[in-house]
């Protein structure tokens, strides 16, 4: 059986890929922003399972769709996705030689709407001003939660991961496998 990929994410299919999942892609549209005091793990949460209900209502047969969001914080406020080179850099300022959550949340609907949430820890070493220029002239941390991509460059940034190294890259896999062993793996 297959399932439905309700996200735009070249990391999410890579890594479903990865895993042997049979999926196909459908692009759902829905409004990402943090609501006034909404809290870190509420926001992710939220997110992946509206992305699966729109996904959802897009597919034409019973075949289980997937969703998922991730977010990047610190001191439990949502850094958000760097939208501009000056974004990233004042993301990356504050990541900068600090300890911040990365939050996964994946969402399947099949019979039932089951959704998981995946914390990891991650230190950035202290960065020079060099460093942080030198990676947002790349383009890399652009559109990606948090201003850097854990499986490119942004590795490099990387002092210490307590968690799930999948997880911080967008789909955090043990999870993920978790919620489609119901629907579609036994």
């Amino acid at each position: 059986m297959k399932i439905y990929l309700a996200s735009k994410s070249p990391r999410r299919y890579e890594l479903l890929k990865k895993i042997g999942i049979n999926f196909e892609v459908i692009d759902v549209d829905i409004d990402e922003s943090c609501k006034e005091n909404e809290n870190p793990i509420a926001y992710v949460r939220r997110i992946a399972i509206e992305k699966a209900r729109a996904g959802k209502l897009l597919t034409k047969n019973n075949f289980p769709v997937l969703a998922a969001d991730t977010a990047v914080t610190l001191d439990n406020f949502v850094l958000g996705k760097a939208e501009c080179k000056e974004d990233a850099m004042n993301i990356l300022e504050k990541l900068s030689g600090c300890t911040h959550n990365v939050l996964s949340a994946v969402t399947v609907i099949g019979q039932k709407e089951s959704t998981k949430i995946n914390i990891s820890k991650v230190t950035f070493k202290k960065l020079s001003k060099k460093d942080i220029y030198s990676y947002c002239e790349s383009g890399e941390p652009i559109g990606k939660a948090g201003g850097y991509a854990i499986q490119g460059k942004g590795a490099l940034f990387i002092e210490k991961l307590e968690g799930s190294y999948s997880g911080v890259m967008g789909l955090p896999l043990d999870e993920t496998h978790q919620l489609l062993s119901g629907c579609i793996l036994t």
